[in-house]
Formats: structure tokens, sequence, C-alpha cells
């Protein structure tokens, strides 16, 4: 199995973008990201996402959803609610939050 990118997909899309540092004690952190993407992935809005944490810290999150209604979903599911609230008290130094609408998509792959 080979690491891809979330395919392109036909706009318009929404992508929300979830930049962020964790504490130094972010236990349980794992667990709960672990289970937050399997209740995502049955959003059938859900597009996918992508996610990176650079040496010193930031860690960055892309979620992509088909429309804002798929969002508001994910949003307002209430184990995704409880998670968000312990990133708050736990987890996260800081973190911001962009959305925005996707207009132009394409991708590549190499072939062999």
């Amino acid at each position: 199995m080979s690491i891809q990118p979330v395919p392109a997909f036909e706009p318009p899309y929404l992508m929300a973008v979830f930049s962020n540092v964790r504490t130094p004690d972010d236990t349980g952190y794992g667990e709960t990201s672990t289970r937050m993407h399997e209740i995502v992935s049955e959003n059938p809005g859900f597009l996918g996402y992508e996610s990176a944490r650079d040496p010193g810290g930031l860690g960055i999150t892309v979620a992509y959803f088909r429309d804002h209604d798929a969002l508001t979903a994910w949003r307002r599911e209430l184990e995704h609610q409880a998670a968000m609230r312990r990133g708050r008290d736990e987890w996260f130094e800081s973190y911001t939050l962009h959305v925005a609408s996707v207009e132009r998509s394409h991708g590549f792959a190499r072939n062999g």
C-alpha cells in the first residue's frame, strides 16, 4: 500500500483546515482521533482527509466535505463535540479552523 493524497473531486466542495499545536501531555488524543475518523467516515458527504505534523509541533489536518450540510452534520455530531471540548481543555495549546469552498481541483499520480 502506498501513501496517496486525497483524490481530486469535482468542485464545488468544502475543505476544513484545522491547524494546531498540542500540549505536551496529549494522553488519549490518539485514541480519540481514531474514533473521530471512524465517525466522520460514516458521514455520506465526507470525502476524505489529510494530516501532517512538523518536527516543531505544528499539525494541520485538511478534511473535505461535499457540501455545507455534511460539514454541519460533522460539527454537530455529539462525540465530535465532546472531543472538541476535550481538545480545548486538555490537548491544544492553540488552534485555528478555516473553512473554504474549493473551486478547482485536479491531481496527478505516477504509474508504476
